[in-house]
Formats: structure tokens, C-alpha cells, sequence
């Protein structure tokens, strides 16, 4: 998919007004010259979530959460980055560029689409006329409304079943083909791929069938489970069954439980535990991890006890490690032999799950009984082979007070200090962004003051013309100052909430929300005036080290013509300050 175009993303920014979209969901209250509310994504009795309408973006002081319209609405309502944009484009009455939106717009992957749907209806009715499905449904204890909930239906036997409903029409036929419904035969014969089969269709995150699983009925066929193969709309790595199913059922996502099948869903559905998604037959991949957290901030895998769960929740553990960031929640819920979920529930009911979920492994127990299972703890070379088989896992946890105490786990755990553990990352974490910090004292600097004016008053930057002396200097933060000027001489207009969005997902982006949510004292002309001698500072600060570097040079060589016009310019000038 083509990427929207940064001015559109601007111009969508400065047309929305944040405290519409962000009050259309919570309750705000006005104080003083902004909007507080109580966090909408973690729990707290006081309100610490603030909005503000002048910078148009959102800042919570408890959990950190931040950013613009455009990433409230990906966060607080779930959506992929395209739909967020679809979404406040619709509110704002701007249509997104075209090629943006070809995967949805093409006709035949709507088209595509709408096949998949007629299949799922097709399912569905055909549940409704055999005996035989009805009566395996009603011996797993499906109730009405969860079949209609999940969409489930009923494939039935015979190759053609589906094909003779659906398929008389060739381009349907095709359609239907590349949905993954049909199979062939090496004769080049196509047949229905599913046959005498329970079916699950499986949501996208917008709530369209992009495909199907099919469970068995009679236990001696196989395989127990078949999913559609990688289409065009599915790829099973990307996506969790039952996800769609939870948001609608949950205002708000505290948790989501990973288990392996689909009757595990649909039977923790029916006991009122809404909130379990699986994996389609395959491992939990990173895309699955972080599609995961994006919609809860606790996840817990339910495994079988036995060797392969305990090595499926070690993969789960490696994708998601490198997202664990400071305020999610990884925890593995081992099962007792010969269980499952849909057992589980139906003899301990749904208090007796939630306290097994309650004693779950977290992420950090499970991590360090699975890496010194081998170990000899007792001796200097067991201790030595544990740190060196974490250190490249820990380095992947992103930086926060979680991969602070997974290290200094380690330490104890090994007597080692915390040098030979810490992430080789950590010591450039701060890189380009050191200079929007005080450097030796507690007053802010020269560019970090400029940084924080610009972000504030983005209008400011109007008034610097190029060349821009201060570029050259050899200093943190200059790269950032640097970057935010030509940002906004190419595209004026810019406010405070498009500036940060440029940098989102980048290692300063913290950094530079913190700068922009200081409350800067005094009216836009002082502020204006202490922007500018900021910036005249650290220009008079380039002109000293060039003075300084040319007065260097002429004293080991003779300067050429240029260096000594040069030279003495730069004399004249410290002179006339």
C-alpha cells in the first residue's frame, strides 16, 4: 500500500480539533487553558490526562500515554494506522488521496470481500439445516447467541456443496478460488477445500471475513483443524481469531488470553470470558505480539504443560519480549495434563480460570526457570553461561524501569554487577536527544531552550532565514533543532501536534513530548525574544569555534588568502558584540 503523503497527514492534523474527537469518547473538564480527564488507558482515581487544544495533542502524567488525534484514535479505539486516518479525514470532510486507499478501493478486493461474506452466510444457513452439525453443537454447549456472535457455521460433505451455491457464476467462481475455498486435483478438478466441517470465519480488525478455520465433527477424521491457506486479504501471522469478537464484546481491553484453539474461544466466550483470542496455526509471531499489546496492555498465554506448550510459550516469550514496554504485562498460564481451556472452564466454571490466570507465570519467572534450567547455579561457570545466554535477549527489551529489574534479576541470580548485563543500546539511548536535557546544570541549554520554543510555537522558525549558522556546530540536539527548522520552512503552517507526529516512533519522540508540554512563562512577544537570542547564542557559539579553529591552525601552518579573510572577518565581528 502506497504511503499518504506527509502534507495530507498536516493538513488532516490541523483541521481536527482534539478535544472533539478525544471528548466525543471521554468525559473532559475544562482547567484553566486545557482539558484534564482520568486516563482513559490505565486505572487511576485522579485525573492526570490532560488535553490540549492549542498544541492539539494529549498527555497523560501517570502512564505516559501521548500524542495527536490521529494516535488517540489508533490507540483508544483500536484501529490500524489507514482507518485512524479514514476516520478523522471523514470528520473533517477531506477525502484520503487515492492511491492511499487502492487495497480497499480496488473493485476487485472489494469484490473479494463480499465473496468471502456470501461463503460465511452460506455456512451459516447450512448449520441451521443439518441435524448432524446442530447435534455436535449442542454437545459442546454452544448457546444461540454465541454462534451468532462468532458467525459459526457448517461445511457440508460432499466435494461440491459450496461450489453448486455459490460458484455458477465465473467470476464468483474465481473469486471464491482466490479466497482459498476451492482446491484441485492433479486433473486440474476443483472441489470445495472445506467439507463436513464446523466453520469459524475469521475478522479482520475492521469485522470482514478474510477467511476460514474448519474443525472436524467426527473424531476420526483429519486433521482436527484445517485454516484457509495466504490469500490476498489473510496472512495467518497477522492475525488472531476472536480478536474482533473481543472488542466488540469490551468497551475497554484490560487483558487478552492467547489460547491455541478455536473452541477454546468460543467455550471461554460462552462462560463470559470474552476476551481469549488464538493463533491460526501457527506460533506467536512479533506481528502477532505487537497486534497484542496495541489492544491490551496484559497478555496471557494459555499453554498445554507439556513439552510442545512449553516450547510454543517460549516462542510466544521471544516476540514478544523486544515490545515489552514499561506498563505491559506478559504471564503464562500453564495446563494441567490432558486440559484445555474449553475443559478448563466447564468444570472449574469461570472463577476457577480467572484464579488460575491469577497465578500465572509472569514473563520474568518463566524467562529465567527457562534459561537456567541446565544451569548449575552453584558454580562459577554455570553463573557465567546463564549471563551470557541473557545478555543478548535483555538487550532486546526497550528501555524502561522492566528491563532495569529483568537485569538486575540477573545479578542476583549470578553475583555479576550490572556492567557485564547492561544492553549495549543503553549507552547510546539518549543519542540526539541529550541536548533537550540541562547539560551540567539544572538550566536548560541553548538548544534545548530553541527545541522547546519551536514546539510550542512552531511560527517562531518564520523568523530565522538561511544559511542557519548553528547547523554546523558540533553539539547534542543540534541535528533535532536543525530538523525541526527545515521542517518547517518546507511545510509552514505546521502546528505542534503534526511536529510531533513526524518524530513519533522515533528515540526522541519522548523527549521532545516532554519539551512540549512545559508551560513556558510570559506572553508570545517574550517568548518570541528569548527564541531568538537562544538561536543568536549558539550562532555566536559557532563563530568562537571557527575563530578558535583558524587561530589553532595559523599557529602550526600559514593560512591561505581565503582562511585570512576569513579570520579577520570573524575578528571584526566578535569586536562589534
Amino acid at each position: 500500500m502506497a504511503r499518504i503523503p506527509d502534507a495530507f497527514i498536516d493538513d488532516l492534523l490541523a483541521r481536527s480539533d482534539i478535544v472533539e474527537v478525544v471528548g466525543a469518547r471521554v468525559p473532559l473538564k475544562k482547567q484553566g487553558r486545557e482539558f484534564a480527564a482520568r486516563c482513559p488507558f490505565h486505572d487511576e482515581r485522579s485525573a492526570s490526562f490532560t488535553v490540549s487544544p492549542t498544541k492539539q495533542f494529549y498527555h497523560c502524567f501517570g502512564c505516559g500515554a501521548h500524542g495527536t488525534a490521529l494516535s488517540f484514535l489508533i490507540q483508544y479505539d483500536r484501529l490500524e494506522f489507514l482507518d485512524a486516518v479514514e476516520e478523522l479525514a471523514k470528520r473533517v470532510g477531506l477525502e484520503v488521496p487515492r492511491d492511499t486507499t487502492q487495497r480497499n478501493a480496488n473493485p476487485e478486493t472489494r469484490d473479494l470481500y463480499g465473496a468471502m461474506e456470501a461463503a460465511s452466510t452460506f455456512f451459516r444457513s447450512q448449520l441451521a439445516r443439518s441435524d448432524k452439525a446442530r447435534a455436535y453443537v449442542g454437545k459442546r454447549g454452544i448457546a444461540a447467541d454465541i454462534i451468532a456472535r462468532y458467525a459459526i457455521g457448517y461445511a457440508p460433505d460432499g466435494f461440491s456443496a459450496l461450489r453448486d451455491a455459490l460458484g455458477t457464476d465465473p467470476q464468483r467462481m474465481q473469486l471464491l478460488e482466490r479466497g482459498g475455498l476451492f482446491s484441485k486435483n492433479d486433473k486440474g478438478h476443483v472441489y470445495d477445500k472445506f467439507r463436513d466441517r464446523l466453520m469459524f470465519p475469521i475478522h479482520d480488525r475492521r469485522g470482514r471475513v478474510i477467511a476460514f478455520g474448519g474443525r472436524v465433527i467426527d473424531p476420526e477424521d483429519s486433521p482436527k483443524y484445517l485454516n484457509s491457506p495466504e490469500t490476498a486479504l489473510f496472512h495467518k501471522g497477522r492475525e488472531l481469531y476472536g480478536l474482533w469478537q473481543a472488542r466488540q464484546a469490551n468497551a475497554k481491553l484490560d487483558r487478552l488470553i492467547v489460547v491455541e484453539g478455536y473452541m477454546d474461544v468460543v467455550a471461554l466466550a460462552q462462560y463470559g470470558v470474552s476476551q481469549a483470542v488464538a493463533t491460526l496455526g501457527t506460533a506467536t509471531t512479533p506481528d502477532h505480539a505487537e497486534l497484542l499489546f496495541r489492544n491490551a496492555p496484559d497478555v496471557y498465554f494459555c499453554f498445554d504443560g507439556d513439552r510442545a506448550g512449553r516450547s510454543a510459550a517460549w516462542k510466544a516469550l521471544e516476540s514478544v519480549l523486544p515490545r515489552m514496554k514499561d506498563g505491559r504485562q506478559a504471564l503464562f498460564l500453564f495446563l494441567p495434563d490432558g486440559e484445555d481451556p474449553d475443559s478448563l472452564v466447564r468444570k472449574e466454571g469461570v472463577a476457577g480460570f480467572d484464579a488460575r490466570l491469577r497465578a500465572a507465570t509472569p514473563l520474568s519467572e518463566f524467562f529465567y526457570a527457562h534459561m537456567s534450567n541446565d544451569v548449575n547455579l552453584a558454580s562459577l561457570d554455570g553463573k557465567a553461561r546463564l549471563a551470557e545466554r541473557c545478555k543478548p535477549l535483555l538487550a532486546q527489551i526497550p528501555d524502561g524501569a522492566f528491563g532495569d529489574l529483568m537485569r538486575q534479576r540477573l545479578q542476583e541470580l549470578t553475583g555479576l554487577g550490572r556492567t557485564a548485563t547492561a544492553s549495549p543500546s543503553r549507552a547510546t539511548a539518549t543519542h540526539g536527544t541529550s541536548a533537550t536535557r540541562p547539560q551540567g546544570d539544572r538550566r536548560p541549554s541553548l538548544v534545548r531552550t530553541a527545541i522547546t520554543h519551536l514546539l510550542q510555537n512552531p511560527e517562531f522558525a518564520s523568523e530565522l532565514t538561511p544559511p542557519y549558522p548553528f547547523a554546523s556546530l558540533q553539539q547534542p540536539g543540534i541535528e533535532t533543532l536543525s530538523e525541526l527548522v527545515l521542517l518547517l520552512r518546507e511545510r509552514p503552517g505546521l502546528n505542534s501536534a503534526a511536529l510531533l507526529e513526524h518524530f513519533e516512533g522515533r528515540e526522541e519522540s519522548s523527549a521532545l513530548q516532554r519539551l512540549a508540554l512545559q508551560d513556558l512563562p510570559g506572553e508570545d512577544a517574550a517568548r518570541r525574544a528569548d527564541f531568538l537570542d537562544a538561536i543568536a547564542q549558539i550562532n555566536r557559539l559557532v563563530l568562537q569555534h571557527r575563530l578558535e579553529e583558524l587561530q589553532v591552525q595559523q599557529r602550526e601552518r600559514n593560512l591561505d588568502d581565503a582562511e585570512k579573510q576569513e579570520l579577520r572577518e570573524l575578528l571584526q565581528a566578535r569586536l562589534r558584540r
